[in-house]
C-alpha cells in the first residue's frame, strides 16, 4: 500500500453535514466525507447547558471544535511519523482555545483570541526529526490550516422563492 492510499497527487477533500434541531438546544448531526471518497455517515450531537437553555445531553459545539483540532494534529503526527520514520513511544496533546466574548444587548459577539497546542512526544529519535514531524503535521492538519488563513464563509437562507445569501 502506498503512503497516500492510492490517491492522486492533488485532490479535494469534502465533508457534508446535515443538522436537525431535536431538543431545547440539542442538534443531531450526520457528517459524511464525500470526496475524495465516501466515508460515514458519522452521527454526532451537540447541546448546550443551562446558559443557553439546553439540557447538556451532548457536548457543546465549541467542545467538538477543540476536540476536532486536537484530534486532527494528533492524527497527522501519528500518520506522518510512520511515513517519516520517526518513532513514537507516546503522544499527548493539550490544546487551549480562547475566545473573546462581548455582550451586545440581549445577544453577544465573539472573536478568536488565541490557539495554543502543546505537543508531548516520547521518541528515541533526534530532536530535529521530531520537530520536522510536528512541522509536517501542522501543514497536514486540515483544521489548523483552515484556522491559519482568512476564510470567506457563505451563508444562505432557504425561502419560498429559493436561496438567498445572508
Amino acid at each position: 500500500m502506498s503512503d497516500n492510499a492510492g490517491l492522486p497527487a492533488k485532490a479535494q477533500v469534502q465533508f457534508d453535514c446535515h443538522g436537525k434541531a431535536t431538543g431545547k438546544m440539542r442538534n443531531d448531526l450526520e457528517v459524511m466525507m464525500k470526496l475524495p471518497f465516501e466515508e460515514g455517515p458519522f452521527k454526532l450531537a451537540t447541546d448546550e447547558g443551562s446558559f443557553h437553555g439546553g439540557d447538556a445531553t451532548a457536548p457543546p459545539p465549541l467542545a467538538l471544535f477543540v476536540a476536532g483540532l486536537t484530534g486532527c494534529i494528533m492524527t497527522q503526527i501519528r500518520a506522518f511519523a510512520k511515513r517519516m520514520d520517526v518513532s513514537l513511544q507516546d503522544l499527548n496533546v493539550e490544546t487551549r482555545v480562547v475566545w473573546d466574548w462581548e455582550a451586545k444587548g440581549r445577544i453577544y459577539e465573539t472573536a478568536p483570541h488565541s490557539f495554543e497546542i502543546d505537543v508531548m512526544i516520547d521518541s528515541d529519535d533526534e530532536r530535529t526529526k521530531v520537530i520536522a514531524l510536528i512541522e509536517a503535521a501542522k501543514k497536514g492538519c486540515f483544521l489548523e490550516q483552515t484556522l491559519g488563513r482568512s476564510n470567506t464563509i457563505r451563508h444562505r437562507m432557504k425561502t419560498p422563492d429559493g436561496w438567498i445569501d445572508v
